[in-house]
């Protein structure tokens, strides 16, 4: 909570717990709340696809807007709450499976952090196979017509989150057990 308000130093150093008169449990905790940070510059490196004008209007974090390391993550795409509108949905809705993003805090001054942003592109992937496992409900090709990737095609994240979606609306399974798991091979 601490660290979504721009202090990314806060900890606590010292809690106790305790009974009163009364009986009641009370706790008490010591936080050292440190400095109040804010976003300095942000740079990119490795990123060759895409402009670095167009990944930072996908980022849309000021310098001087207060450090929030979630915010950060999320429009990264390095969270599993990433809901698209970020930089690696960016990338993975062109092929490229393989793309790594990396944010590193070149210099803490003052009250600022400056980031550099690395970007491993990697080659595009394209879908090979496509299989169901595990289906006891209907005959497979129900699920397959609800499936937006095909095999020859590029890998698109958006793509892969539809059809995990679509079948879901189909109300056969479980929407907590059902998985759309990519297996990457890099080599081919």
């Amino acid at each position: 909570y601490y660290n979504s308000l721009g202090f990314r130093d806060a900890v606590i150093e010292k809690d106790t717990l305790y009974h009163n008169a009364v009986g009641n449990l009370n706790i008490d905790i010591q936080l050292k709340e440190g400095r109040k940070y804010f976003f300095g510059n942000i740079t990119w490196r490795g990123n060759t696809k895409y402009p670095d004008s167009l990944l930072s209007s996908i980022l849309n974090i000021k310098k001087g807007e207060i450090y929030n390391r979630e915010i950060l993550y999320n429009k990264l795409g390095k969270t599993q709450t990433a809901e698209g509108g970020d930089v690696s949905g960016l990338y993975q809705d062109d092929g490229y499976l393989f793309f790594n993003i990396d944010p590193i805090e070149i210099l803490a001054e003052k009250d600022s952090i400056d980031f550099e942003i690395r970007i491993y592109e990697g080659k595009q992937a394209t879908i090979n196979k496509v299989s169901v496992t595990g289906n006891t409900k209907t005959n497979e090709h129900v699920i397959m017509r609800e499936i937006r990737t095909k095999p020859g095609e590029l890998f698109r994240r958006s793509d892969v989150i539809r059809s995990q979606e679509e079948i879901n609306r189909l109300n056969y399974f479980n929407p907590q057990t059902l998985g759309v798991t990519p297996k990457p091979d890099p080599q081919t």
